[in-house]
């Protein structure tokens, strides 16, 4: 145990010995730099600024009744301490309240709370883990209700274009003026198709699509399905009308009666034969086809609108050898109908048809007005295009006349 001791008298005796050596050696040193001095050992500066908000602004919402206002601010310090903004708003003598908030990257919000004429002013809050920092009191501003909304004048100025171009043509048509309407040689067709299949003593197949009468296109084909009725009534043809929705069903029965009616042959009239078979898609077409191939109708008329049972149908009536007309709004389906079908409506031919086959000077006058405003609208965007590859070729930066022409009639039309 003595030699234990000693031992570590012995070792603490040499420890002391080293650290007054060590002072001896840089205690001057140390002696001639104050610890302020020592940089060693300073701890760097983790304190972040606080958010700091400027540049509150409220604006009225233009074109609006006057029941918005838009609130935008700037956040020039702190972005990255603001976990998101609280909207207080107020008014002559009320207290703040708080209307809404915005994330933390937003920089404006739209108060759709506020009634026209009332000034509100506002202050933009920014919540942090810190705690709250307000921002100065914007400005006093009401929101004015206008009149007019300057941005659908593009929107205006077409439907005049539109509502002049009819009226027009309408007042022509009630002069007696002849007006002109291209030949649409499947429509032209319905007559030949009728007069054949009396010649053959077999029915008339007439299909109006698998959509309600809601449809546009559905309503389409019921008014050419009037002038189909009345064609063979005054032949004497069976007209059979399978349907796919029962209140289709229920219109073509009423607008067949009175087809019959108008050329005195009621009494030929068979309600049977405007039928409803499903409103499942291919269960109808199922339906559709069978009565083709059982009955082999000399004509038969797809009109309406039509999805991929299209070309199921209309090769079972190429198949058959009946004279086909069809036409549908769908273009996805009218690829299938060119390549099956005798007679195919392409695009708005299937809309103009009632016109066309009545030759009533009302319709004529309203279609050759939508005719003349559609070109007008073509013409305004070929020169848009034109202006738009001119000012690029003559100033590619865009700063020439033509590229401002162009970039107007975009707005107009975008």
């Amino acid at each position: 145990m003595v030699r234990g001791n000693q031992a570590a008298i012995a070792r603490a005796l040499l420890a002391l010995a080293i650290l007054g050596a060590l002072a001896a050696c840089g205690g001057g040193a140390f002696a001639q730099r104050g610890l302020a001095d020592v940089e060693l050992f300073a701890l760097p500066d983790t304190t972040a600024a606080p958010p700091s908000i400027c540049g509150v602004t409220v604006s009225d919402v233009p074109d609006d009744a006057g029941d918005a206002l838009v609130v935008e601010w700037d956040v020039t310090l702190g972005q990255d301490e603001i976990l998101l903004f609280e909207i207080l708003r107020y008014t002559a003598g009320e207290e703040a309240a708080t209307i809404g908030t915005a994330l933390a990257g937003d920089r404006e919000y739209v108060d759709g709370d506020v009634e026209a004429g009332v000034p509100y002013q506002y202050v933009v809050r920014a919540v942090t883990a810190a705690g709250p920092v307000d921002s100065p009191e914007s400005s006093a501003c009401a929101p004015v209700a206008q009149w007019f909304a300057s941005g659908r004048l593009p929107t205006l100025v077409v439907a005049l274009l539109f509502s002049v171009a009819v009226m027009w043509f309408l007042q022509m048509a009630r002069r007696g003026s002849e007006l002109y309407i291209r030949k649409i040689p499947g429509l032209d067709a319905v007559d030949d198709a009728v007069g054949r299949a009396t010649e053959m003593g077999r029915p008339v197949l007439y299909v109006p699509g698998i959509e309600t009468v809601s449809e546009v296109g559905t309503l389409a084909a019921l008014t050419i399905l009037g002038h189909v009725a009345k064609r063979v009534a005054e032949h004497g043809t069976p007209l059979d009308v399978p349907c796919a929705d029962p209140i289709v069903m229920t219109t073509a029965q009423e607008i067949v009666r009175q087809s019959y009616t108008e050329v005195g042959r009621l009494d030929s009239y068979d309600a049977s034969r405007v039928k409803y078979l499903t409103y499942d898609q291919f269960g109808y077409t199922a339906g559709v086809d069978g009565m083709m191939v059982r009955d082999k109708p000399t004509a038969v008329f797809l009109l309406g609108t039509f999805y991929a049972e299209s070309l199921i149908m209309a090769e079972t009536g190429h198949s058959i050898g009946a004279i086909q007309i069809a036409g549908t709004k769908e273009t996805s389906q009218l690829p299938f109908f060119v390549a099956a079908c005798d007679y195919t409506l392409i695009g708005e031919e299937i809309f103009a048809a009632s016109s066309y086959l009545s030759r009533e000077p009302i319709m004529l006058g309203s279609l050759k007005g939508q005719d003349l405003a559609k070109l007008v609208l073509v013409v305004i965007i070929l020169l848009a295009f034109a202006a738009g590859t001119i000012g690029l070729a003559v100033d590619p930066s865009g700063g020439s006349p033509f590229t401002a022409v162009y970039e107007t009639l975009r707005s107009w039309f975008s």
